[in-house]
């Protein structure tokens, strides 16, 4: 079974994320701010991370430097509702393996999910 932190702090994303991926089989964590978030990624490996990039506390960037530089290995979906090409392009240059724009359909977001749990 493979682990994914979800950092999203809109309870409406949070419910259909936790159904759709615990349905495939993951087991899901939700973190609801950046600072919960950080508190998972110090005690435990994930095998993929979905992150917002407006958080509360803790920024999505500062989230993401810090996966990267504590765990480059792991994917980061970066899930926004930001269609501006320099917060996209931005974040790629971060590192992050993806980019989905909310809203997103739970099955788009579900193939892109296993298309980096596969590569593991």
């Amino acid at each position: 079974m493979k682990k994914i932190l979800v950092i999203e702090d809109n309870p409406m994303v949070i419910k259909s994320l936790e159904f759709k991926l615990t349905k495939d089989g993951h087991e899901v964590l939700i973190a609801k701010d950046g600072r919960e978030a950080m508190k998972f990624l110090k005690e435990a490996n994930f095998d993929l991370i979905l992150t917002d990039l407006m958080l509360p506390f803790v920024t999505g960037k500062e989230l993401i430097s810090y996966i990267k530089k504590n765990s480059p290995k792991t994917p980061i979906i970066v899930l926004s509702t930001s269609t501006q090409e320099n917060i996209i392009m931005d974040s790629f240059n971060m590192g992050v393996d993806d980019f989905i724009t909310k809203p997103f359909s739970p099955n788009e977001l579900s193939l892109r999910v296993k298309r980096f749990l596969n590569k593991a």
